[in-house]
């Protein structure tokens, strides 16, 4: 049967990019000193780009490989936050060292600064990650800030990094609370994926949300014995499930499966100055709390209100956040509140991926009340 123009019009804008997983990882312990080979494949001039804690200690394990194959490299610090003023620095790095490949190392704002520098210079890029606080040196996507640190906006790129290399010697040199904020960002995977997803009948859907749950379940069963056992092989565990595998589930299922209601509150809460002594996946994992407090709230959700509780318990073992005081926000005002609330609300957010509608209003209420106990109440919008 011949096809129709009309047919293969169709067909031409059904096209979807996937961009799953990095086109190589090499993990285990001084996982750095064995990818000489693969780092080298990339060019010959790299800039690294890092956080002033970060720079020494990935320095260190990537200058006898820099020695041993002749590589002219340049270090530039991200600053702060990956915003459009340090991307500006960043890139006028780029072209004054006349960089051929990007090395990104730190935590989750300086892999998305080298990321987007990547992207945006259209140059290979190998990402090293420092903690296991978040799944950044997987993801084809960028989070970029304002100066003082309020979220503004994602980039999508066009691959994932072009190598990744996990060092769980690195890791394990960072604070256990990394470890812990990146549990809280991982598991939110399921509450998000599973709330957005969970009904689809796609097949690569219907893998993430699974997948997702699995995380959850790993995450449940295994993290407080890999915090205390650092750097043992249930650790080892939990490091690849909250920088990798979180990373696969955003992989596979795409936007639909990587963030709703928990990110969309982080995002609200960082416009608030008082939060920003916490780390990414602490904010996440109260949002958590306050997405399903709204599935209480607004559908009277019963499930949601038992996965809240089991939440908590959870959270208490490892030392996450349950409330705004537990973020250091017990003095914020009603008008922070609000704000906070509308941001996480903006038409453009992740929160709309929710199966109902919510308001600034009900987001306030989530976020004050996550450690309610459970009671049978329905709000509607």
């Amino acid at each position: 049967m011949l096809e129709t123009s009309s047919t293969l019009n169709l067909q031409s804008t059904s096209v979807v990019s996937l961009k799953i997983a990095p086109a190589q990882v090499l993990r285990g312990h001084h996982a750095i000193a064995q990818a000489g080979d693969a780092i080298a494949g990339f060019g010959q001039r790299p800039l690294i780009i890092g956080g002033d804690r970060s720079l020494p200690l990935t320095l260190q394990a990537l200058n006898p490989i820099f020695d041993r194959y002749q590589l002219q490299c340049a270090q530039a610090s991200y600053g702060a936050d990956c915003s459009e003023m340090s991307l500006t620095t960043l890139r006028q790095a780029v072209q004054s060292h006349h960089a051929d490949f990007i090395i990104g190392t730190g935590g989750g704002k300086a892999l998305d600064a080298a990321k987007l520098i990547a992207h945006q210079t259209h140059l290979p890029i190998v990402t090293i990650p420092t903690s296991g606080a978040t799944c950044a040196a997987w993801t084809a996507l960028s989070n970029v800030y304002s100066d003082q640190g309020a979220f503004l906006y994602d980039v999508s790129l066009d691959r994932c990094p072009d190598l990744l290399i996990l060092d769980y010697h690195l890791i394990q040199s960072a604070p256990k609370r990394t470890l812990i904020a990146g549990i809280g960002d991982a598991i939110a995977k399921w509450y998000e994926a599973s709330v957005s997803s969970g009904h689809s009948d796609q097949t690569f859907m219907i893998a993430a949300v699974q997948q997702a749950r699995v995380l959850r379940d790993i995450l449940l069963q295994k993290s407080l014995t890999a915090l205390q056992e650092p750097g043992g092989e249930t650790w080892q565990e939990v490091v690849d499930a909250t920088v990798l595998l979180a990373g696969v589930i955003g992989g596979i299922g795409g936007a639909q499966c990587r963030t709703v209601a928990a990110h969309a509150i982080h995002n609200g809460l960082t416009h608030v100055a008082a939060s920003h002594g916490t780390l990414h996946g602490e904010k996440v994992a109260f949002g958590i709390l306050a997405q399903l407090r709204l599935e209480e709230m607004v559908q009277g959700n019963q499930l949601a209100a038992t996965a809240r509780q089991q939440l908590l318990k959870f959270y208490t073992d490892l030392g996450l956040p349950q409330t705004l005081n537990d973020l250091g926000m017990g003095e914020i005002t009603l008008v922070e509140l609000r704000l906070s609330a509308e941001v996480a609300c903006n038409e453009r957010s992740d929160i709309h991926r929710l199966p109902f509608k919510v308001c600034p209003e009900q987001v306030m209420a989530a976020m004050v009340s996550t450690t309610a106990p459970i009671v049978e109440t329905k709000l509607k919008p």
